[in-house]
């Protein structure tokens, strides 16, 4: 166990994604904390195994999937909201809604997506309110859950909105608008 900790930790990044490559079943709470470490790592490779790994573990690592959304490092925030939705994780929704406010624009997206992937209904309202974020990417992201859950915009958010000059926050709104009959 020393082996794989002290490899995730200082090991090149081959070395970290050969050794993530082999711990998609492993139970030890430790390696696993390690693993949830390795979403911050500055190799965006090693952070894409990190993430597989934890996706694919099939043992019961919601728990501290959940404690790392309050992990100061947004990488491990952000990340770990869309492995809990890749995992089908209803029972973090209530932690994940709580990022939706968080401080940096990149959590704030990924927990939308998650929330949308989730089809979290009870996060409607609150999905609803972010698709006039100061960040874009964040709007879109807001849209795109609104698209998953049939939800609908106002005229006048339909027109701000469109205020925006960007295709694909124009095209994530045409879809809303063919949602439905009630939408815009």
């Amino acid at each position: 166990m020393e082996d794989i900790i002290s490899v995730l930790e200082s090991g090149t990044g081959e070395e970290k994604i050969k050794k993530l490559e082999s711990l998609a079943s492993t139970n030890d709470f430790g390696i696993i904390k390690k693993i949830i470490d390795c979403l911050d790592d500055s190799d965006i490779k090693v952070r894409g195994e990190a993430f597989s790994s934890l996706i694919l573990n099939k043992n019961k690592i919601s728990e501290l999937l959940i404690q790392s959304l309050k992990d100061s490092r947004k990488n491990v925030r952000g990340f770990t909201t869309l492995v809990l939705a890749n995992r089908n994780d209803a029972n973090a929704i209530t932690e994940i809604i709580n990022l939706v406010k968080d401080e940096r624009s990149m959590v704030r997206g990924c927990a939308l997506g998650a929330l949308g992937h989730l089809k979290a209904k009870e996060a409607k309202d609150t999905i609803h309110n972010c698709i006039l974020d100061s960040n874009l990417e964040v709007r879109k992201s807001a849209l795109q859950a609104m698209i998953y859950l049939d939800d609908k915009i106002s005229e006048n958010e339909f027109l701000e909105i469109s205020k925006e000059t960007d295709s694909e926050l124009e095209q994530l709104v045409i879809k809303l608008k063919k949602s439905g009959p009630e939408g815009i």
